[in-house]
């Protein structure tokens, strides 16, 4: 990794501490600080994904990157979810941090990796891209919908303790954080189908077979299946909550082992 790429990894985990650090204004609010504070988090992580990808002429294809790819994602359509609805901003204390935490394992591992570009396969580039960019929508999707369901989980715990704390009262009330799990929920299956079947026809492209049940591909379709049961439990019989958000957490889980999880095991264990 040369000076300037290890400069711009640096300068996007520094570019993530002013959003991180918004919620502790008083009173917190979602005014034009804060919104100059998420653009920038989010333009500095883009940066660190997109940058190098110019430099090198193709895509960064390591274990850094796909955490960087993510991070960027992720803050985007945060971005986006705090336009649309209200109650998205007071996620900042549970998401930024993580995302800080990710951002850091990135730059620790960008230093012992070589440089890496896209290769080239038998499916047209663009085929390619497009399952590349649905693959991080899907996962940036499901990483805000699991940290809104950390804020519903300790929400409906300090009500049970009857303590609010200094986080619950900057965090989105139990309601507004499954309001928003649930949209997001159902935004992440639908990306994650079109990123199935995207992924199938890659596959066929490259191999001659729709699918080839490796660890990807099985991780993938797990995911589709606990989403799709939960999403029909809270419809019918009304299931949130601790239960909703264990299952959510699960399928986050093999979702991570699915993306970044298999790029850390090709790049650093085998």
């Amino acid at each position: 990794m040369n000076g300037f790429i290890a400069l711009l990894h640096v300068a996007a985990l520094a570019s993530l501490v002013p959003a991180a650090l918004t919620p502790l204004r008083r009173p917190p609010r979602r005014d034009g600080v804060f919104w100059l504070a998420l653009i920038l988090a989010t333009v500095g992580a883009l940066s660190v994904a997109l940058v190098p990808a110019t430099l090198n002429g193709g895509w960064n294809t390591g274990f850094s990157n796909a955490l960087w790819a993510s991070i960027a994602t992720a803050l985007t359509l945060y971005l986006a979810l705090c336009v649309i609805r209200t109650a998205a901003w007071r996620m900042v204390p549970i998401l930024l941090p993580y995302l800080m935490g990710l951002g850091l394992m990135a730059n620790v591992w960008a230093g012992a990796e070589n440089a890496r570009v896209m290769v080239v396969t038998a499916a047209p580039p663009f085929w390619t891209m497009l399952h590349i960019a649905v693959a991080l929508i899907t996962y940036g999707l499901l990483t805000n919908a699991a940290m809104a369901s950390v804020s519903g989980l300790i929400q409906e715990r300090a009500l049970k303790a009857k303590r609010p704390t200094e986080l619950t009262r900057r965090l989105p009330a139990a309601a507004e954080a499954d309001d928003l799990g649930n949209l997001l929920l159902l935004s992440s299956e639908g990306v994650l189908a079109l990123g199935l079947v995207t992924g199938m026809g890659l596959q066929y492209v490259e191999s001659g077979h729709l699918v080839v049940f490796d660890h990807k591909t099985v991780l993938s379709f797990s995911v589709f299946a606990l989403i799709a049961g939960l999403l029909f439990a809270r419809a019918r019989w009304g299931v949130r909550g601790r239960l909703g958000a264990h299952v959510l957490m699960l399928a986050y889980l093999l979702l991570t082992l699915a993306f970044p999880g298999i790029k850390f095991l090709t790049d650093f264990v085998l």
